[in-house]
């Protein structure tokens, strides 16, 4: 069953109709010349399925009598709805219309659905010229007038999306209506028509087919002319379909409806940027801006740029995509297919930069949608990550889920993205909620087998083992805290204590809270509400206060080598190559804001800083500092760093005018919106010193303006944990004041402020 049988259905439908119009015309002794029958729609397509409608024009000249015009229309129609007098394979719901030529244009001008009808329009019988009229008038009035007819389109389909729905999520789809369904795909052959915007829709064929023959055995199972699949008959389509299942049928809809709607979503992107550049800016020639290794921004898209070594560069489309999810921006089409037919296998374990990447990408919100599923419709996603290939639009029949596994996967790191400044490892958050079900597709507990499918995954993205234990505990028990929290008496000691048994750390329970949140937002309000959020939250507490340890970096410690050079007092500094990045370490004259001015000049020097551990010594400060370069960077030398870090110590450098006038020009890139900074107080933390801690978005000059802002607050940093993750950056800072004791509480708030007041 398929095309071949519509267009069986389409073919005896004409052949129908050809009677019928020569048996009337020979009746009424009419002039076949001035008169005509043509399809129009589906049945202009030669689309016809059981309970599709016979969508017919009847087209005449004003030279016919409208009595005799009457009669003959109803010699026409009566017979079709008369079912003793047809084939089984004809419709006997007919949808028509009689119309002269100048009738039809002016309804094609006011009514949407009219013209989309017409650009499918083809004779059936009668007058073939008038016929070629009719279509010309259509299509050339649909071209000249497209700016209008494509906004009205894009205003119908929303409309039509909002109550349908999305076909790929959801439990009992519009076939037809859906976002992603029968509709938007001949949509999408108008807009193509238009010439307004190239179309693919080569890429489509597959997704119609499925969904068509879908719609079909749908109509021939039930006997209903009815385009939502209802759960009662998802299997007995499966079965006319000889699908193994119901879960395989709707898997292989949902894959139909995702490829249409990235088909749709990429010609809309287009459509509203041809013309201009990568700024928005209209001008002659479109402005290509670099924004990253290999990577650029055009009309609006991240795009790979031309003539480069995919060999040599297997990391691009992990970086490409992360760029683009952090600019807010889609991957163009072209450069998610060049990405796909150069790929090339990342080594095992990835690289620290390919593991980044990834993490920038989860971190993006609600911005790493459209790029996540450009890179899964290329199939780049499951060659980085062949265990999500079992999960693709694999259905979950349960009236609390409205989506398909991988797609809720990737909703529930949407969610975890907003609570990064909630925990000390948003990294671990945002992995462990992108790969939480991992383990569902089969019979066995998902928790359980999804924590043996995690290790060896996250082993092979570079995690160190502490970190994939982490990430094996947070998939194997992720349910834990809210099965236990609506399930368990939270005034009896042991429910603390089950939890305690489980969770080693407070680390590891802030990152189990914040996943359980993400989760449960992700499956929707029948799963999550402001009661459970409450009673989740209440026994996170009642474990924190059981639990004994903190969560802060401990002081970085010196080696005795490191201790010597310090007491020398010169200004050293030693660069040298770290697994494919640079390790820089400087040991200079302690002094007020030094950690600011040495930041500041690798930043101009144009090194992104990955960490950084610093500790003062004596009078001096030990500093080490991992470092990777941006596109136009040059590799770091030792002298020119120390010639740098001289001058700007000694005032000749202006670093704050040249970070502020090198981050305006970052600041004319599109971006994200991302939470605001947060920094945390710990006055106990430390008998040495009094501990502040920032949460904040990764951007140019950071660790500059960090700096800065505690150097006016005129106190002292006496070591700095610096660590970038992904796009997010988690800095700990051990402060005194000038004189060297620690800050009262009411001081630590203070400086606090003014850091998160710097990075505003």
């Amino acid at each position: 069953m398929g095309t071949r049988e519509r267009r069986a259905r389409s073919n005896e439908s004409d052949r129908y109709l050809r009677s019928l119009y020569h048996l009337a015309i020979e009746k009424f002794s009419i002039e076949e010349k001035g008169i005509a029958v043509a399809a129009v729609g589906g049945y202009g397509r030669g689309e016809l399925s059981p309970g599709s409608d016979l969508d017919i024009l009847i087209l005449h000249t004003d030279a016919h009598n409208e009595d005799l015009l009457s009669k003959f229309v109803n010699e026409l129609l009566y017979p079709i709805w008369d079912k003793a007098h047809q084939s089984e394979l004809i419709p006997t719901s007919v949808d028509h219309s009689v119309r002269t030529r100048t009738q039809t244009r002016d309804a094609a001008h006011d009514d949407l659905r009219v013209a989309l009808g017409l650009l499918d329009i083809r004779l059936v019988a009668g007058d073939a010229d008038l016929v070629a009229g009719v279509q010309s008038d259509a299509i050339d009035e649909w071209r000249r007038d497209s700016k209008r007819r494509l906004g009205q389109l894009r205003v119908s389909m929303q409309e039509r999306h909002e109550k349908a729905g999305e076909l790929a999520y959801l439990l009992e789809p519009d076939l037809k209506e859906a976002r992603g369904g029968l509709r938007d795909i001949n949509a999408l052959r108008a807009v193509a028509l238009s010439g307004a915007v190239e179309v693919p829709i080569e890429r489509i064929s597959h997704a119609e087919a499925a969904l068509n023959n879908a719609r079909e055995a749908l109509h021939i199972v039930s006997g209903r002319n009815r385009d939502q699949l209802l759960f009662q008959e998802q299997d007995k389509v499966a079965e006319f379909l000889k699908y193994s299942d119901a879960d395989a049928l709707m898997a292989e809809l949902a894959t139909s409806a995702r490829s249409v709607d990235y088909v749709i979503q990429s010609m809309w992107h287009r459509l509203d940027h041809r013309g201009k550049d990568g700024l928005g800016r209209f001008l002659r020639k479109p402005r290509v801006t670099s924004v990253a290794k290999n990577i650029s921004v055009l009309h609006q898209e991240v795009i790979i740029d031309h003539d480069i070594d995919f060999k040599s560069d297997p990391v691009l489309p992990l970086r490409a995509a992360a760029t683009a999810a952090q600019l807010g921006l889609p991957l163009s089409l072209d450069s998610c297919m060049q990405l796909a037919a150069n790929f090339h296998e990342l080594p095992n374990p990835w690289p620290r930069e390919a593991r980044e990447n990834l993490v920038a990408l989860i971190g993006a919100g609600s911005a790493m949608v459209q790029v996540w599923e450009a890179l899964d419709q290329e199939g780049i996603i499951t060659d980085l990550l062949p265990e999500w290939s079992p999960l693709r639009s694999l259905p979950q029949r349960n009236v609390l889920h409205r989506h398909t596994v991988d797609r809720h996967m990737v909703e529930t790191a949407v969610h975890a993205a907003a609570l990064t400044r909630q925990v000390h490892r948003p990294d671990l958050l945002l992995v462990a909620a992108l790969f939480h079900d991992l383990g569902k597709g089969t019979q066995a507990d998902h928790s359980v087998r999804g924590a043996e499918l995690i290790v060896p995954l996250v082993r092979r993205l570079g995690f160190p083992e502490s970190d994939v234990k982490t990430l094996e505990l947070l998939v194997a028990h992720h349910l834990l805290i809210s099965a236990t929290a609506t399930r368990r008496d939270l005034d009896d000691p042991a429910t603390v204590a089950s939890i305690i048994a489980v969770i080693p750390d407070v680390q590891t329970l802030e990152l189990l809270h914040a996943l359980s949140i993400a989760d449960g937002e992700a499956t929707g309000r029948t799963a999550w509400s402001p009661w459970k959020a409450s009673l989740v939250a209440d026994l996170v507490n009642r474990v924190r206060i059981a639990m004994s340890d903190n969560t802060i970096a401990p002081e970085p410690e010196l080696s005795a080598e490191q201790r010597a050079f310090a007491e020398i007092g010169a200004l050293r500094v030693d660069v040298l190559e770290h697994d494919g990045d640079y390790a820089i370490e400087i040991i200079a004259p302690d002094r007020p804001g030094l950690l600011s001015v040495v930041a500041g000049v690798l930043n101009l020097a144009r090194l992104d800083v990955r960490s950084a551990r610093t500790r003062s010594h004596g009078s001096a400060a030990v500093m080490r500092w991992i470092v990777s370069l941006d596109p136009f960077a040059s590799a770091p030398t030792a002298d020119k760093l120390r010639s740098d870090i001289d001058a700007a110590l000694q005032g000749k450098a202006n670093l704050e005018n040249r970070l502020a006038e090198r981050a305006r020009a970052y600041d004319q890139l599109p971006s994200i919106a991302v939470p605001p900074a947060i920094v945390e107080t710990f006055p106990d933390a430390s008998s040495a010193a009094t501990v502040l801690e920032v949460r904040s978005h990764d951007r140019v000059g950071l660790l500059f303006r960090i700096g800065d802002a505690v150097t006016r607050s005129r106190v002292d940093i006496r070591s700095a944990i610096v660590t970038t993750l992904g796009a997010e950056a988690i800095d700990t800072l051990y402060v005194l004041e000038i004189s060297g004791e620690q800050l009262t509480p009411e001081r630590a708030r203070e400086v606090a402020a003014k850091i998160e007041e710097s990075l505003r």
